[in-house]
């Protein structure tokens, strides 16, 4: 059997593009991300364990939904925001997340900006943005893969068949063809060639809401989109700062063509400068 590489993905945000223009607005952050956890297949063990053992302290019988736990809302609307309890369990759950052996990587998609960029020159026919975040992000974790000798296994949340059925398609796109993009815009990011992918991919599946690493790559997700539009948020602070995410395995040149891509920030990034 292959040494295996299990990629838990989650997705936040609508994946189709808008039919209207879709102006920027700073107080708003408005994207698609698709991304979560690279785990060994023989860590799984150690980190599903560890996932138990901190339900069981908190006595919870039902996922960890990040959505939820933010908002104090639905199973965690007994999160009260200031108390002492919600601050001992935010901590215990920043102290699993940080201590399980897994890795994050996402690619996340301003749609303001991609709006923006593709509107006038495709229209109607633009691409589904979960085709663009999927084919970024599964090919950075097929190069993550191969550095360490692995074949790789994608993992992404089931959701609605068409959805499903899309995401298969990309994944045997890549294997056959390779990453859907042109390859002269796209030679600076070293893009893999499709032998690599169809010698890397060895797996999709789908995984329900109740895995609990796709639980863990819901948790990881949000941070990781949000740092797009603010690096000093504090759950993506602790990340980092744990080596939890792919930047911390990989020299700083390849941060660019190898770790979380933020794409289509432009417009953001004009903001911050206060263009």
């Amino acid at each position: 059997m292959p040494r295996v590489l299990n990629f838990y993905m989650d997705d936040s945000g609508t994946r189709a593009p808008n039919r209207r223009p879709l102006p920027f607005d700073s107080h708003r952050h408005e994207f698609f991300a698709l991304g979560g956890v690279l785990i060994n297949e023989e860590d799984e063990g150690s980190a599903r364990t560890a996932y138990e053992e901190f339900r069981h302290r908190w006595s919870i019988d039902y996922p960890l939904h990040s959505v939820e736990i933010r908002h104090s809302s639905h199973a965690f609307s007994w999160l009260k925001r200031g108390d002492v309890e919600c601050e001992k369990f935010m901590r215990d759950l920043s102290r699993f997340l940080t201590t399980i052996d897994v890795v994050g990587l996402a690619c996340v998609v301003d749609r303001p900006g991609y709006d923006a960029r593709y509107r006038e020159r495709y229209g109607r026919r633009q691409w589904h943005l979960c085709q663009t975040a999927f084919s970024v992000v599964v090919e950075r974790a097929a190069k993550y893969a191969r550095d360490s000798g692995r074949k790789l296994r994608v993992m992404p949340e089931r959701s609605s068949r068409d959805d499903e059925r899309r995401i298969r398609g990309y994944f045997e796109c890549l294997r056959e063809k390779g990453a859907p993009f042109d390859n002269q815009s796209s030679s600076q990011y070293a893009p893999l060639r499709a032998d690599e992918f169809c010698d890397t991919l060895y797996e999709l599946r789908f995984k329900a809401k109740s895995s609990p690493m796709a639980q863990v790559a819901d948790l990881y997700l949000w941070p990781l989109a949000i740092a797009g539009y603010d690096e000093g948020n504090r759950a993506y602070g602790l990340l980092k700062n744990a080596g939890r995410l792919i930047e911390s395995r990989l020299p700083e040149p390849q941060f660019a063509t190898r770790g979380t891509k933020y794409s289509c920030f432009e417009l953001v990034h004009q903001h911050m400068r206060g263009s």
